[in-house]
């Protein structure tokens, strides 16, 4: 009886050492995806105001 204890603790313990074999991976960092902006002009939301503001100094002037 001795001998199939000893024989099971051999076996329980062979399988607990190849089960950590591997011991623990460096952790791997993604890189966040970098997302650039389009350029655009300085003067982007600037331009459709000065359209409408000469287009109305226009059917002013023109008597419209």
């Amino acid at each position: 009886m001795k001998k199939i204890a000893l024989a099971a603790l051999a076996i329980t313990a062979v399988a607990a050492t190849s089960a950590v074999a591997g011991g623990m991976e460096e952790p791997v960092m993604e890189m966040a995806p970098v997302i650039e902006e389009a350029a655009g002009s300085s003067a982007g939301g600037l331009l459709v105001p000065l359209i409408l503001l000469a287009l109305v100094a226009l059917a002013i002037a023109g008597g419209l």
